[in-house]
């Protein structure tokens, strides 16, 4: 459905998005992780459209213009900054994107009340928009890119700031919106949310992707060793057969095997009092790939 070459985007000498290229297909949910000021939302903004690259090719659907309606019609986007009015009300923002996208009559009304049952703000749909919590005000957002029920659907940070069961409501949402067969990308430097609702991920820092594939390969390729820490009953008199020296009576060590590893300390008759095993995950590639610096 999409194919993006070599896009680059400056601003003044800060290269933002630097020759990325990616493809992402049909009913796809799709990861764009990066820290912030990685290039997520440049990548995103030039992918829609409201964003020219300096230089390279957006292609949907066969075309290579995402600036026309016809294209502009089959995306709904929730951009990380809010797009919707505080002084209307849920009921008349959803109106309003929905005219924009030629709904009207019984359809447009249909879709609103749909809408706002699906992202729960039917008993707040006569209220104004001001009124509503941050969670809320995400929901809102998300609804109004649903709002003409597009094959692709572009999320952007869509979490940030929102109470528990607002961010579990919206990941209810994708999910289902997955099951219907919709295209997504999601942008997030939520680590658990991107293993969570993606089939792949695009790690991307200093506007560069820094490796693609599918949660399970990343995790493989780049998650590194398990960690397994256990607190002993009882120290061995000779600790030196063990996988790393002891702190006391911790023992902590890294291990591309784990259950092998404990399994044969636990048969030379080392005694466990506490154990337990880190796995690596999506945050270690990140980590591993992006560094531990903290960023501005």
């Amino acid at each position: 459905m999409i194919q993006v070459r070599n896009l680059r985007k400056h601003f003044g000498d800060l290269v933002a998005v630097d020759d990325v290229s990616l493809e992402i297909q049909d009913g796809e949910a799709f990861g764009l992780l990066g820290p912030n000021g990685a290039g997520k939302t440049t990548t995103i903004s030039m992918i829609v459209g409201t964003l020219s690259p300096d230089s390279g090719t957006v292609t949907i659907d066969g075309v290579d213009d995402p600036t026309r309606p016809a294209l502009r019609y089959r995306i709904g986007n929730a951009p990380q900054a809010l797009a919707i009015y505080d002084d209307l009300t849920a009921e008349e923002n959803l109106r309003f994107f929905g005219k924009l996208y030629n709904l009207s009559g019984s359809r447009l009304s249909e879709q609103v009340d749909s809408v706002l049952e699906t992202i729960g703000l039917t008993e707040r749909r006569k209220d104004r928009v001001k009124t509503f919590s941050g969670g809320m005000q995400r929901r809102l957002n998300l609804g109004c890119a649903i709002i003409h029920d597009p094959p692709l659907l572009l999320f952007d940070e869509p979490t940030v700031g929102v109470d528990p069961q607002s961010r579990n409501l919206i990941f209810e949402k994708i999910e289902q919106l997955k099951k219907r067969g919709r295209t997504i990308i999601y942008t997030t430097h939520y680590m658990e949310e991107a293993q969570r609702l993606c089939d792949r991920v695009a790690i991307i820092d200093h506007g560069r992707i820094l490796a693609l594939d599918s949660v399970k390969a990343l995790i493989a390729q780049h998650g590194g060793k398990a960690v397994v820490a256990a607190d002993l009953n009882a120290i061995p008199e000779d600790s030196s057969a063990l996988p790393a020296p002891l702190d006391g009576d911790h023992l902590r060590f890294e291990t591309n095997r784990p259950m092998e590893d404990i399994a044969t300390l636990a048969r030379s008759g080392l005694d466990f009092r506490t154990l337990s095993i880190d796995q690596p995950d999506l945050e270690s590639v990140f980590l591993n790939l992006t560094g531990r610096r903290l960023r501005d």
